[in-house]
């Protein structure tokens, strides 16, 4: 790929984990202000569908929501679904850094699921990195250490990542056939009837501020997905995923500005070894890829 357009896309990688980063710290203050984990979670997806639907509309056309495969973007909707209360409610029980951290745990329960699930070989380094990366979580967990990351909310933060990973999969295997703005667009609006159903018992009022919250939470995400999506078409995912670790930066800074949080030691400790393991895995993946395609290019040739 040209130089430029590898630029692009991590320039648009980076402004995607801005946009989510600001979406789980307005989660977060959303819930300060009286809002409960499923009315943001209805309006995240709610004001996110015409977001959505205006970005397929200015590329491929809304010709491409049409899919013959509606039962498998209900299974992934199910499953995103329940991946978005882990992940909000990692945000709402922990400080966002640390919440944060947790989530680049992703690449190492990709490789488990990978070899366990696909059958995809592993070999004893990509092993290594996942058992380094696990350290690295009982370093900023500290069991049993009783400071502010709970072992309950220790535990949400790695179910939300490994439901990220999950998704991936099955976003691997929808790719085959749909393009990413429709499979976006059917779980948002699969989404809604549940979460309708579930915030019908959770209405609350909420002054002019906590409503703008929640509306701005499912434009910033929707915002945040679209810009995910356009990165990996100019770039690799190998070059754009350690943007993704840039979260951090802007956890650590919306946690100080608006909670008056700053990460503990232990998370100053844990986090650079959890991120040295995803990206140990994510440059294996990408090397693993290349001698692939070489090798084809090889037979081909002969």
């Amino acid at each position: 790929m040209p130089g430029d357009t590898i630029l692009k896309g991590v320039g648009l990688r980076l402004l995607a984990i801005f946009f989510l980063s600001t979406m789980s710290a307005l989660v977060k203050l959303a819930e300060t202000r009286g809002a409960t984990l499923f009315e943001t979670m209805f309006w995240r997806q709610f004001c996110a569908l015409p977001v959505v639907v205006a970005f397929v509309a200015m590329g491929p056309g809304l010709a491409t929501l049409r899919t013959r495969r509606f039962g498998a973007h209900l299974g992934r909707s199910a499953v995103g679904l329940l991946g978005m209360v882990f992940t909000f409610g990692s945000v709402l029980l922990l400080p966002l850094a640390e919440a944060t951290t947790f989530q680049f745990t992703v690449p190492i329960f990709a490789t488990i699921l990978g070899a366990l699930i696909l059958r995809e070989p592993t070999g004893w380094q990509r092993w290594s990195a996942v058992l380094v990366g696990f350290a690295g979580v009982l370093i900023v967990a500290q069991p049993g250490a009783g400071h502010h990351v709970t072992p309950f909310g220790a535990v949400i933060g790695l179910l939300a990542a490994l439901f990220v990973a999950i998704v991936a999969i099955l976003l691997r295997q929808l790719g085959r056939t749909e393009n990413s703005g429709t499979t976006v667009f059917w779980f948002s609006l699969l989404s809604l009837p549940p979460l309708a159903l579930l915030y019908a018992f959770n209405l609350k009022p909420h002054d002019a501020a906590t409503w703008a919250i929640l509306v701005s939470i499912g434009l910033v995400g929707g915002m945040g997905q679209i810009a995910l999506t356009a990165a990996l078409r100019h770039a690799p995912v190998a070059v754009v995923v350690p943007m993704d670790y840039s979260g951090l930066v802007w956890a650590t800074l919306y946690g100080w500005m608006l909670f008056g949080l700053l990460p503990g030691s232990a998370t100053w400790l844990g986090a650079p070894v959890i991120v040295a393991s995803g990206l140990f895995i994510v440059w294996r993946e990408h090397r693993l890829g290349r001698q692939k395609v070489a090798a084809a290019s090889a037979i081909e040739d002969a």
